[in-house]
């Protein structure tokens, strides 16, 4: 399985998927390998050219010493200069799957030109995905401006096998990579774990018994929004049944009819990660960036600028943590609606052959809202807005605004495992609940996610220890999730 680059904008999520997360090889087309070279030539005589203005990183200093032309003798011995320097963060390193792709999307700024790279410099960088020659890059310790402490550590090995010419360094460690890498890889998970918190949360409607015109498709049509659509269209098919089924016959509390509009924010969020994550993959986003010749400017033209800061990435990874928070919360909800007699009509804590006097007061399942309140207040406390850092950590007034896709990549995946946990408490009351009324679930994917969930945690007729049995559960959900490293 390959993927062949034409140009950058080859570079799309599903392209990233392929490689990043399923391994598929990289192939840069001949037609784009051969404008490459003509591309660098143009770029190689721009960069020769005395100009009134230097080119940062080429001519003049980089970071702090930007201020400063620079002799013949201090051009070259910038450009062998090898990018180990702010490779300075440690810690647990980001999953493979991300740092395949972020080496997938630092080809976005050198297949066309934009950022000066040299055709060999591709092939190196493609041939680390190729041969799996990924380093490690550490998860925390990113507060510096763009991208450059996490770009070190990445290329810092291949940049040491090698005599560095102009330009390249550059190319390696400049530019918006990683918060494409990032936020393709959240949109990809959340993707997954949507469609498990609707089979989840359809699962409880079920268990429920709740009136099926609250998830009516015509409701979507009168909301509006094509999130809303696809969260009436999804929850419908789960729904579907070709048997009777229990109807109350009074609406259901308001959480159980807050479900569509609940899974409606989560796609909105959802279909926002995706196209932003599509723009960056693909975006030219290097300082200096180069364009192309032009009759106007026949070697092309370099000029500085703030690509290197994708403005974007932390607000919409910031919205898939909100919407995890509220999933959790009808979780919650759900959970206490079902195990509520005088609001489910089934037995207090789905107990069965029983009351609570034989128990604890709770009954195992009847504890399971408390431990929702305690993933629920992870969540919360993960989802708070990612903000630029206020500090300024240039020391010299270059470098002084952060980049934030790095602070709120953990947060998104601290609040979205929370919701795997969550989802797997609820599944496990939902199949009580229709374990107490001795029926099946109405359509075959319910089905499929209640044999799940009994597979790991049985029906519960006596008090046991179910936190194991449940912790299984949610690793075996979590396994559809994210691909295997």
């Amino acid at each position: 399985m390959s993927q062949t680059l034409n140009s950058r904008h080859d570079i799309t999520l599903q392209a990233y998927q392929s490689i990043a997360w399923d391994g598929a090889r990289v192939e840069l087309s001949p037609k784009a390998r051969a404008a490459l070279v003509d591309l660098r030539s143009a770029y190689e005589r721009l960069i020769a050219r005395p100009a009134d203005q230097g080119i940062y990183g080429i001519s003049v200093g980089q970071g702090e010493m930007a201020v400063s032309a620079m002799t013949g003798e201090e051009v070259e011995r910038l450009a062998r200069m090898k990018p180990l320097a702010a490779a300075v963060p440690f810690g647990p390193s980001y999953p493979r799957r991300i740092l395949r792709g972020m080496v997938l999307s630092r080809l976005a700024n050198l297949i066309c030109g934009h950022g000066g790279a040299t055709p060999r410099l591709v092939d190196e960088i493609i041939a680390m995905l190729n041969e799996g020659r990924i380093p490690a890059v550490p998860q925390s310790g990113h507060g510096g401006p763009g991208e450059i402490l996490a770009t070190y550590a990445l290329f810092a090995e291949l940049s040491q096998t090698r005599d560095l010419v102009a330009g390249e360094r550059g190319a390696l460690i400049n530019g918006a990579p990683c918060a494409a890498a990032l936020l393709a890889d959240a949109a990809l998970v959340a993707e997954r774990r949507i469609t498990l918190a609707e089979q989840v949360l359809a699962l409880a409607i079920d268990g429920f018994n709740a009136p099926d015109e609250h998830y009516r498709r015509e409701l979507s049509d009168l909301w509006g929004g094509d999130h809303n659509r696809v969260a009436f269209d999804r929850l419908a098919a789960l729904l579907a049944h070709d048997q009777p089924i229990p109807q109350r016959a009074h609406q259901a509390p308001v959480s159980f009819r807050s479900v569509p509009a609940m899974l409606g924010q989560a796609h909105w969020a959802l279909a926002e990660a995706r196209k932003m994550a599509g723009l960056a993959l693909s975006a030219a986003t290097h300082n200096p960036v180069w364009l192309p010749p032009t009759p106007e400017h026949p070697d092309g033209e370099a000029f500085s600028n703030g690509g290197y800061n994708n403005a974007l990435a932390a607000p919409v990874m910031d919205n898939l943590a909100g919407a995890c928070v509220e999933l959790c919360l009808l979780c919650e909800r759900l959970s206490t609606g079902l195990l509520n007699g005088r609001v489910s009509g089934l037995p207090d804590f789905l107990l069965v052959g029983r009351d609570a006097g034989n128990t604890d007061g709770h009954g195992a399942v009847g504890y399971i809202p408390m431990a929702i309140v305690g993933y629920l207040e992870e969540a919360r406390t993960a989802a708070q807005r990612t903000f630029t850092p206020p500090s300024d950590m240039s020391v010299y007034g270059q470098d002084n605004v952060a980049a934030t896709a790095f602070l709120a990549w953990p947060k998104q995946d601290t609040a979205g495992r929370c919701l795997d946990a969550c989802l797997a408490l609820l599944a496990v009351t939902a199949s009580q609940a229709l374990h107490v009324q001795g029926r099946r679930a109405r359509s075959a994917p319910l089905a499929d996610i209640l044999a799940t969930t009994r597979a790991h945690v049985p029906p519960v007729a006596d008090d046991r220890v179910l936190g194991p049995e449940i912790g299984r559960l949610c690793e075996a959900f979590r396994a559809g999730l994210y691909p295997v490293e």
